[in-house]
């Protein structure tokens, strides 16, 4: 393509790998394919982790499986950087040695 993409995830399984697995598998071919991916990132990520979930759960009631996930993304579009994030996982950015807050991390008690 004309503009470079980069993308990075890491899944935090919760109740068995199934999920976590299925996650790793296929959330990126779902940002790949995604005809916003260049013009809005965002989006591409937002409906990729949808479509990816919805997936899972098809084949989860399917096979009767019972396992989660956590997740966290990175998506680089040229030289802009997208963070995607389900559950309580963090990402972290240092930059020139401190560290830069990309999200506000999910808590129980934080509304």
């Amino acid at each position: 393509d004309e503009v470079d993409c980069s993308y990075f995830s890491v899944f935090d399984d919760h109740g068995g790998v199934g999920a976590a697995n299925y996650s790793a598998t296929h959330l990126h071919v779902n940002v790949g394919l995604h005809e916003e991916i260049v013009k809005n990132p965002a989006e591409a990520l937002k409906c990729s982790f949808q479509k990816t979930d919805e997936m899972f759960l098809f084949k989860a009631k399917r096979e009767k499986l019972w396992s989660g996930t956590t997740g966290v993304s990175a998506l680089i579009v040229g030289k802009k950087l997208h963070i995607a994030w389900l559950g309580d996982s963090q990402v972290m950015l240092v930059q020139q040695g401190k560290a830069v807050t990309l999200m506000e991390p999910h808590k129980p008690e934080r509304e």
